[in-house]
């Protein structure tokens, strides 16, 4: 049934389903830095024979962008983004990526077992087949973005998430992105080596990645253009933000230096409301400088698939409600510097359980910001321009 792996072929461009070929190129223009994460892959793929790497990280903190990138530059790793539609389901994980291993190492499969989505059976059956063959120096490192994204409902509760193995084979490392989650519902029993990353204990590095990532849009490199399949347009894209940015800037009279001072400041280092304002002023969407009261059209969507995944249709959201109007009405406390609210704070505020207040924080972590101070846990939401947004929505119990 098996043979030995040969060099991975090129197959769309690198590879991976062209759906993903596009994602990658979309999310890896324009990167600069994070020097810092593929030093810590790096260092734990040269220290451990095999285990899962865990990049977390707020919304909007360049998780993707970090995973596309390493792709890019490491072409022979699998690559899975959970974040497409349709995409989110352990039965369409288990077939495209089995797929892929088989077309990437040269199996003997014409096609997959019809059981093969039941559990993860066939998925480690490949992994340990792969291992075997490997040469000494080779790895196979599967990369998987938005590992928050999963419908859970698409498996057995208690399984892991997308049926990833508890073991693994020698050679065999996991790279994954996810959003901020509870350690003890982490969806994920390993016993294998492990190690995460959460992006926010790095606040300086990602200061300083923000302001060259809006460097590179003032002072442009020479880009070589590269052969893409339907995203050939990104690199024509790329420059004429650029232009119009700076033309936008000359129009204002807003020297480079404060615009990249005030940007920094209220991007709260977050890659997606950067890259969101410049394109904004590209086309010229603001009028007066620094209106960043109005929302551009994609960054306002952003926030409202972040509601609507906060209040999902199915459940009561009376104490939600009470719970995000409170921390949308705590300014101060919701600055960078500031603190929010603690749980045993808002129970008081609106007169009800800390249990209660307790439950719903916790169903909403990947959007808040935790701090702990004097033992206890402070909670504010994990962007201001996220914060204000909610501030001009009508919410109500029954949203």
């Amino acid at each position: 049934m098996n043979s030995p792996p040969k060099p991975p072929t090129k197959i769309n461009s690198r590879g991976h389903p062209t759906d993903f070929e596009q994602i990658i190129q979309a999310k890896s223009h324009n990167f600069v830095g994070r020097e810092f994460v593929f030093t810590a892959i790096n260092n734990f793929l040269d220290r451990d024979r095999h285990g899962y790497f865990t990049i977390i990280g707020a919304p909007g903190s360049g998780k993707s962008a970090i995973l596309a990138k390493y792709v890019t530059n490491n072409p022979q790793v699998i690559y899975y983004n959970a974040e497409l539609e349709g995409k989110n389901r352990a039965e369409e994980f288990l077939i495209n990526i089995c797929t892929q291993l088989i077309n990437q190492y040269s199996l003997n499969y014409t096609s997959l077992p019809d059981n093969a989505t039941e559990g993860s059976w066939f998925f480690s059956s490949l992994l340990q087949q792969i291992s075997d063959e490997l040469e000494p120096h080779q790895k196979l490192i599967i990369a998987i973005d938005g590992l928050n994204c999963i419908d859970r409902n698409s498996q057995p509760p208690g399984t892991n998430l997308f049926y990833l193995p508890r073991y693994l084979p020698d050679k065999v490392y996991f790279l994954l992105t996810r959003r901020p989650f509870l350690r003890e519902k982490s969806g994920l029993l390993i016993e294998t080596p492990s190690q995460s990353l959460d992006l926010a204990d790095y606040p300086e590095e990602n200061r300083r990645d923000i302001q060259a990532y809006m460097q590179n849009y003032l002072t442009p490199q020479e880009i070589p253009p590269t052969p893409l399949e339907k995203g050939g347009d990104i690199l024509p894209l790329l420059m004429g933000i650029r232009g119009n940015l700076k033309s936008w800037l000359s129009n204002h009279q807003i020297n480079e230096e404060e615009f990249s001072d005030r940007l920094t400041s209220l991007s709260e280092n977050n890659f997606m409301y950067v890259s969101q304002i410049i394109g904004a002023m590209a086309d010229n969407f603001y009028q007066e400088p620094f209106e960043y009261n109005q929302l551009p059209p994609g960054l306002e969507a952003y926030y409202q698939q972040h509601l609507h995944k906060m209040f999902p249709s199915e459940e009561g959201t009376e104490h939600s409600t009470d719970v995000l109007n409170v921390l949308t009405q705590q300014q101060e406390a919701i600055s960078v510097d500031a603190l929010a609210q603690t749980a045993a704070g808002i129970a008081n505020i609106i007169n009800t359980d800390e249990y209660e207040v307790e439950e719903v924080l916790e169903s909403w972590l990947e959007f808040l910001h935790q701090e702990q101070i004097d033992g206890e846990i402070h909670y504010s939401l994990y962007n201001s321009s996220f914060r204000h947004w909610l501030g001009t929505q009508q919410i109500q119990s029954d949203y």
